[in-house]
């Protein structure tokens, strides 16, 4: 826990110094909104396979109508901040954690990134972001309501093979890196989503391994948009107001998850996503070919979501 701590200490340091060494106390206050959803984003970073990103993105796109790409930058800005430190507590109070998936899926995910930026968001107009955010959300939370309980009863905390660790991790990886150059978060799902669907993973791991993957996955990405030069003022005074928020609020997640029971966490932010659902499609008001693209959407992500479930039934009946 040392190290968790120390980062602790050096962020309040260099935050204090912003705040009044430099004036920057005044933009901090200012944007205090965005510091009060993050209360519920950092808690839901922790101790969810959800990136804190899932709360800022809709309450800066959706509720104050910002553009998708601040909401995304904003996303990966405050998560290199909180599930940084959550990841640093995981690891300092020695959580169990799917090592080499998580390390080929780091991999994957920076090359996603690099892929996805240069590539995919010069290409994806704003409000396919939000589509493709919505949608990626939904699919989550609906898979979450209809087996949330059989998922919280999983105990396996076995590794999977290293012939399977590897192809898996980088795929996992590189569509969970696209998808956060996109919208910002995405990876810590399908990490979560295959470890326990494939693996029958116990939460307990498969939660921390989906927070420290999105926590790396943040930090490449804030990285690459430093160098595109594209965060902005907006993003950092965002930052200023949140991110003693999120600092201890991840972690206090991570904490909790260890000791409240997963199923009610769970329901709560299924529900979460069934509603920013319904919210993003009623601001937007679809078209048909709009209505087709989210169709598309959730069908291949219920049809995954089926074949690994299967084939990670028949692989414990073969156990």
């Amino acid at each position: 826990m040392q190290a968790w701590l120390a980062g602790v200490i050096f962020f309040y340091a260099v935050w204090l110094f912003l705040s009044f060494g430099l004036g920057y106390w005044e933009q901090a206050k200012a944007h205090w909104p965005i510091a009060a959803a993050m209360v519920l984003g950092s808690y839901v970073a922790g101790s969810t396979p959800m990136g804190g990103g899932t709360i800022a993105f809709p309450v800066l796109v959706l509720l104050f109508d910002m553009p998708a790409s601040l909401g995304r930058n904003f996303g990966l800005v405050i998560q290199s901040t909180g599930m940084s430190s959550a990841a640093l507590f995981i690891l300092g109070r020695g959580m169990p954690i799917e090592r080499r998936t998580l390390l080929w899926g780091v991999a994957g995910a920076a090359a996603g990134l690099l892929l996805g930026t240069a590539l995919v968001v010069p290409r994806v107009a704003d409000e396919t972001v939000k589509l493709v955010f919505s949608c990626l959300w939904m699919s989550f939370g609906a898979l979450m309501l209809c087996k949330n309980r059989e998922m919280c009863r999983f105990k396996n905390l076995a590794q999977p093979p290293l012939r399977e660790a590897l192809p898996l991790g980088l795929i996992v990886g590189l569509l969970g890196g696209i998808t956060a150059s996109i919208t910002g978060v995405g990876a810590e799902m399908m990490m979560f989503t295959m470890l326990v669907l494939l693996y029958r993973m116990d939460l307990k791991a498969a939660v921390p391994t989906a927070v420290i993957l999105m926590a790396i996955t943040s930090v490449m990405g804030m990285a690459i948009h430093l160098a595109v030069g594209d965060l902005g003022p907006q993003v950092f005074y965002y930052w200023m107001a949140a991110s003693p928020v999120v600092i201890l609020g991840a972690p206090v997640g991570a904490f909790f998850l260890s000791i409240i029971p997963r199923a009610a966490t769970l329901y709560f932010v299924a529900v979460l996503c069934v509603l920013q659902f319904l919210w993003t499609i009623h601001q937007i008001g679809p078209t048909p070919g709009q209505w087709l693209f989210v169709g598309a959407n959730l069908l291949t992500a219920l049809i995954a979501f089926i074949v690994l479930y299967r084939v990670g039934k028949r692989q414990m009946a073969r156990r």
